[in-house]
């Protein structure tokens, strides 16, 4: 092996190292000052001896010593890459251009851009709003929607802009006062996410909306199934204005979690209602119900245990069919939901399988379209407020959305930008650089509750007067103006449609109506294997749909 060693250039860096130990050794006599540099060349030896012998690793059995550098570098590669590399413009998840644009309005600083865009308007994909000959001036910035149905008695008046859910146990106890504080400034609603309400939501005083998973954090008995009585208080607290049933998200749709054992605080214990020294699980699916009837009656009984507040669910649309299946429930039993959270499968988290964060489920804009022309369909799209989140940064973000169906908008990794995120990708390595996605107490003492907790308002405040610019410059005097028709969208180099072409609002009451109307087959044919007791398909393709136009 030492003859191998000697003449093989990929181990030279482990010869030197030990030549230059025995030389650092043999200097020592003569001076002690030679230890240093010899003890650190003897432990480089050690390290690719090691590095011989250990079978992990082929490129460190290859190059012992020196190949550790390619797994320094790719430690730090995504900052390489973000600091160094990245264009304006290159979205990994969130382009610099749109982080900048949160970072300024946050600070207060100055957000425009001088030298027109840098956008490729010409390029497929590209949108844009119309603009009216008439603009008007909108004085009052703080748009809301009221939200609350007919057998809702604590109807709650949201903003168009509010914090989408980010448990605490995902982010920090700092980060969670930041955000909540932020919401209370500003007067907007912060989701609590699934990890229920913990004292940082409580400190901060803001108005929240009372996540309720799977998992059933903060409402669970001990055997991790639903408990009335605990949900009653919960949803009991002034705080609490909104109950979102979570039936999915979009980064990680039909996906559950377990947060290990080792990484559950006190405080997590205390604020999800779970042991110490326990993997805390959170299933794929609820146990409270198995069925589109059941999820009702579910929901009707949420809202007669939170004394009438609205309670909703939130999902990112897969099987298009089941959804069908829920709002045939809805008829069967007159019971609706209050809103609908439609998360789109951008939408993001703190660690999910790349298969499910790249692969699984439906984007925002064609999730959201088809739970609003679906509700329109049969009939209940008045009874029912629709929100909508995904990458909704930016206040055209706001304005598409509005014009596709939502009554208003959530975001997470906007406002989690506003507090300082940089998008350094490490969430899930409790190692967030800036302590927002972390439970390390000496890393999320580098937030300064009460600094951001002021950029998070002044974020808001800032995103909705450059929403009320872009209404006021389609001529609209409400951004909920805003429809499909107001925005175009680029198909091909040379080609764009109006957005009624390409998001149209589909007739009231469609689906239930006994004619058909030509060119929404599709629509019947889905319509008509939903089934309001069971989410089980009534039949299997392994083609094309055939089926036989409605009798009139």
């Amino acid at each position: 092996m030492s003859v191998r060693l000697l003449y093989n250039a990929r181990y030279a860096t482990l010869v030197l190292a030990a030549a230059a130990a025995l030389l650092c050794c043999a200097l020592a006599f003569w001076s002690l000052w030679w230890l240093l540099p010899g003890l650190i060349a003897a432990a480089l030896t050690l390290l690719g001896l090691h590095d011989l012998r250990q079978t992990r690793h082929a490129i460190l059995r290859n190059y012992p010593v020196i190949g550790h550098l390619r797994f320094i570098i790719e430690s730090f590669r995504p900052e390489i890459r973000q600091y160094l590399i990245e264009g304006d413009r290159d979205e990994e998840p969130f382009s610099r251009e749109a982080r900048a644009l949160v970072y300024q309005r946050a600070k207060g600083a100055e957000d425009k851009r001088p030298f027109g865009t840098t956008q490729n308007v010409y390029a497929s994909g590209y949108s844009w709003i119309t603009h009216s000959a008439e603009p008007v001036h909108l004085a009052d910035k703080d748009f809301r929607v009221p939200i609350g149905g007919p057998d809702c008695t604590q109807p709650y008046d949201a903003s168009l802009y509010n914090i989408s859910a980010m448990s605490f146990g995902s982010l920090s106890g700092n980060a969670i006062l930041a955000l909540n504080k932020g919401a209370k400034l500003g007067g907007f609603a912060h989701d609590t996410g699934e990890g229920s309400i913990s004292r940082y939501h409580r400190q901060g005083g803001g108005d929240l909306i009372y996540q309720v998973a799977s998992g059933y954090f903060g409402c669970r008995n001990e055997d991790g199934s639903f408990s009335p009585e605990k949900f009653a208080v919960q949803a009991a607290d002034p705080q609490v204005k909104l109950i979102e049933l979570k039936l999915s998200q979009g980064a990680k749709p039909g996906h559950g979690g377990m947060l290990p054992a080792s990484k559950i605080t006190r405080e997590i214990s205390e604020a999800r209602g779970i042991p110490m020294g326990v993997d805390c699980i959170s299933p794929a699916a609820h146990s409270a119900f198995s069925s589109p009837l059941g999820l009702m009656r579910f929901i009707a009984e949420l809202r007669q245990l939170a004394g009438g507040k609205p309670v909703g669910f939130k999902l990112c649309i897969g099987h298009r069919r089941e959804f069908m299946c829920m709002v045939k429930a809805m008829l069967e039993t007159g019971i609706t939901p209050d809103f609908i959270v439609v998360d789109g499968k951008e939408g993001g988290t703190g660690a999910a399988p790349l298969e499910f964060a790249n692969r699984v489920g439906m984007p925002m804009l064609e999730g959201l379209t088809f739970v609003h022309n679906t509700l329109r369909g049969a009939g209940l799209r008045d009874r029912i407020c629709i929100g909508a989140a995904g990458k909704i940064i930016s206040a055209f973000d706001i304005a598409r959305a509005l014009a596709l169906g939502a009554d208003w908008c959530n975001s997470a990794r906007g406002f989690m930008f506003s507090i300082g995120c940089i998008q350094a990708q490490s969430c899930h390595t409790n190692k967030c650089p800036v302590g927002i996605a972390t439970q390390d107490p000496l890393r999320q003492k580098a937030i300064d509750v009460l600094d951001k907790s002021e950029r998070v308002a002044r974020f808001h405040r800032n995103t909705m007067h450059a929403l009320g610019e872009l209404a006021g410059a389609a001529g609209l005097s409400d951004p909920r103006d805003f429809m499909p028709y107001h925005f175009m969208f680029r198909n091909k180099d040379n080609e764009f449609s109006d957005g009624n072409e390409v998001y149209s609002y589909l007739p009231e009451g469609f689906l239930l109506a006994g004619e058909e109307i030509k060119g929404l087959e599709s629509w019947y044919s889905r319509w008509d294997r939903a089934r309001a007791d069971s989410y089980a398909p009534s039949e299997i393709p392994f083609g094309p749909f055939e089926r036989k136009p409605r009798a009139v």
